[in-house]
């Protein structure tokens, strides 16, 4: 008759592991997010290439968008409505601070839309899912450069020369982007079980264009109301394109401070958000 043959102590002895989804707000885990830059440098590669693909004009568009509402707000605001431009060239003043604006609202909408449009990767493979909004974020910037380069031909066509507080322009385009992402982490992962909210999203961007200084200055306001504006952080960065590039007549003064508070508060809000409902991104896609 053939004995029992018992399993040896070693394998009896083995510790078991219970894996369970987190509870409640969690860590960032920050440096498991730079172990995947390189995930994210091809996210940022893939949203540049597949943006403008099978396009006629393909790049030429993040010019055009900024360009003609230039020219459409510098004929109504500017030889009709007679608005006040600070002492700039009214088309140089929107234009330089449409440029800006451009970057943060195709981040918002890119980014809020970003988890849904990569579904199945995210069932599919385990990586830190904030490397996607990020990705659609940061490939803004190449739209940036593009119509950041037409901003310059127009100040020289004008006559309007950079000042010294040039150097400040990418500080106030990483302000621009946090912005962006901020908002976009909250609005990703509301997506996520709400789909509503890319409807909604339109709707945010058009009034949140028309609460800030594009076609109008913020000189139109006092102190200290010019300062509480700056609670809608894209107006520090709008008012500090201008100040750092054209030197306007009014300083930006701390409404830029108020605005990059502002910013900081969002990202991280949305950032410890995002990592809370991520746990639940794969079941509900």
């Amino acid at each position: 008759m053939a004995g029992v043959v018992t399993a040896p102590r070693q394998f009896e002895e083995l510790p078991v592991f219970r894996i369970r989804p987190s509870r409640g707000w969690v860590s960032l885990q920050l440096r498991e997010l730079w172990e995947y830059r390189e995930l994210l440098y091809f996210l940022i590669w893939r949203d540049i290439k597949v943006r403008y693909k099978q396009t006629a004009l393909g790049a030429a568009w993040a010019v055009i968008q900024p360009f003609f509402t230039m020219l459409v707000f510098s004929l109504f605001f500017g030889r009709l409505g007679k608005m006040p431009s600070d002492g700039i060239p009214y088309p140089v003043f929107a234009y330089s601070a449409l440029v800006p604006w451009t970057f943060f609202a195709q981040g918002l909408a890119q980014s809020s839309d970003s988890l849904v449009g990569s579904g199945n990767l995210i069932k599919k493979v385990f990586f830190p899912r904030l490397v996607i909004p990020i990705g659609a974020v940061t490939s803004g910037v190449v739209d940036f450069l593009l119509a950041f380069t037409v901003l310059i031909a127009m100040m020289l066509y004008y006559g309007v020369t950079p000042t010294r507080h040039v150097v400040f322009v990418p500080v106030l385009l990483l302000l621009a982007l946090v912005t962006s992402l901020g908002v976009g982490l909250w609005l990703s992962a509301l997506n996520v079980k709400y789909r509503d909210v890319k409807y909604v999203v339109p709707f945010i961007t058009q009034f949140w264009m028309l609460a800030t200084p594009i076609a109008y200055p913020s000189s139109l306001l006092g102190e200290p109301w010019r300062t509480v504006y700056g609670l809608n952080p894209m107006v520090g960065v709008v008012e500090g394109f201008r100040w750092a590039l054209l030197d306007g007549t009014t300083a930006p003064g701390g409404m830029v401070w108020v605005s990059s508070g502002v910013s900081v508060a969002l990202l991280i809000g949305g950032a410890f958000y995002f990592r809370r409902m991520e746990k639940t991104f794969a079941d509900v896609l």
